[in-house]
Parts: structure tokens; C-alpha cells; sequence
């Protein structure tokens, strides 16, 4: 599907019981592939909350994601996310 991407970076967000934040996403950052060790729960927006009602992401599944500028991920749920920036 998203064979024509470029990675540019990954981020690890180490989450928690509670809604953690990864830092904003870099320029010209189109979609975002994430995998984690564990299931969680994820929002994307400009300053996102996640909640158990979000997007469930079981682990070790790969899921991509169209993103915006400005745009960051939200977690919860215990486990490593890991989220790399693909551009064009």
C-alpha cells in the first residue's frame, strides 16, 4: 500500500496508564506507520487526548495513518509505540 513511501524518522513513545504525547510531527510528514509491543488505544490531532473509545491498536499489528502538519499521537495503554514519519 504505502510501497512508494520514504521513512524519514521514527519516534518511540513509551505509554502509559495515562495519554502520553509524541513531539510534533516533522514537515512535509504525509502518512505515519505504527506498530507497538502491546495493544493500545491512539488519537491523532494537533493536541490529542487518548481514551479507551480511540482507534484500538492490537500489538505487533502494523497500521499507517494520513497525517497533517502540526499533527501529533497520543497512546494509551502500556507499551512501547513506535511511529515512523514516511514523506513522498
Amino acid at each position: 500500500m504505502h510501497i512508494g513511501m520514504r521513512p524519514v524518522r521514527t519516534l518511540k513513545l513509551a505509554s502509559t496508564g495515562t495519554s502520553s504525547q509524541t513531539a510534533v510531527f516533522g514537515a512535509n510528514i504525509e502518512y505515519v506507520r505504527i506498530i507497538t509491543d502491546a495493544d493500545v488505544h491512539v488519537e491523532i490531532g494537533v493536541n490529542p487526548t487518548a481514551t479507551t473509545s480511540n482507534i484500538y491498536i492490537p500489538a505487533d499489528d502494523v497500521e499507517y495513518f494520513k497525517v497533517s502538519e502540526g499533527e501529533k499521537l497520543a497512546a494509551i495503554g502500556t507499551a512501547n509505540v513506535y511511529i515512523t514519519e514516511l514523506s513522498e
